[in-house]
């Protein structure tokens, strides 16, 4: 596995605040990824994880704060197709249901080859969607099959073929591997290490799921109401938790001896006090 540059940020998002009339979903977020890099962003539902990553990609601008791609601030709307466009190649989205990102008339290579037609016109398109499709596990029965023909996980390469088609140089993964079986999960997992190890692209991942940062994060930031509580390498934040509510999160995982009643009581405890 690559180890991230520390010299080098792909990503940087500096104070980032997005309220909904008086509720602030981010509340002055900071992290740091490096090229070649992956990072995870843990919470739970309303944490503010997926807002975060909705405004790094775009889909979502923030109140105040900045979110910069190799030093370049994506902040700044300019107009115009071409700066869009450019936008776009930077960081590219996979979301958790691959079937619902996908358009269910049109096939796999088509879906490729409209992204590659707007992004680069003069390329050799069926030459790059062999490409694609073989990074990502699949071949021609799969570049003519419509969506609902293919499997969850399937579904989930053509997804990520798709998002690397443009060459971006961060991947945020949304829960991307929370709507499939264990062991389709790992073989995303595995398939997404592969291709990080290839490409030296940065993974910014957004979950839940403590087992998939223990696997394929180095670094992890920890949200509960919109603020970053924890943050630090994965394996010492899992392993020495310093704040109540990563211990939380580490006590709720399923475990031989597991007792909900006293998580459930930890909870209330942790709600009492301040955020």
């Amino acid at each position: 596995m690559p180890q991230p540059d520390s010299g080098r940020a792909v990503l940087e998002a500096v104070g980032l605040r997005r309220a909904y009339g008086g509720v602030r979903a981010v509340d002055n977020v900071s992290f740091t990824l490096f090229e070649g890099g992956s990072l995870g962003i843990v919470g739970e539902s309303g944490s503010g994880k997926t807002t975060t990553a909705r405004i790094v990609v775009g889909l979502e601008r923030a109140d105040t704060g900045r979110v910069l791609v190799h030093r370049r601030d994506r902040t700044e709307h300019r107009r115009g197709r071409a700066h869009r466009l450019a936008r776009a190649r930077e960081v590219q989205m996979v979301f958790q249901d691959p079937y619902q990102s996908l358009d269910p008339r049109t096939t796999v290579g088509a879906v490729l080859r409209e992204t590659l037609r707007l992004h680069f016109p003069d390329a050799d398109h069926p030459r790059r969607i062999a490409e694609l499709l073989d990074r990502v596990g699949l071949g021609e029965r799969e570049a003519g099959a419509l969506p609902r023909q293919l499997s969850g996980g399937q579904r989930q390469r053509v997804a990520i073929a798709r998002a690397l088609a443009v060459e971006p140089a961060v991947l945020v993964l949304d829960e991307a591997v929370a709507a499939l079986d264990v062991s389709v999960q790992a073989q995303i997992l595995n398939l997404l290490a592969d291709i990080r190890e290839q490409t030296g692209i940065g993974y910014l991942f957004i979950t839940h799921d403590l087992g998939v940062v223990r696997c394929v994060t180095e670094d992890v930031i920890v949200m509960r109401h919109g603020k970053v509580v924890e943050s630090g390498r994965t394996a010492d934040v899992l392993a020495r938790p310093q704040h109540p509510y990563t211990r939380l999160l580490l006590e709720s995982v399923p475990r031989p001896g597991w007792d909900p009643r006293s998580i459930a009581a930890a909870r209330r405890a942790l709600a009492e006090r301040a955020p």
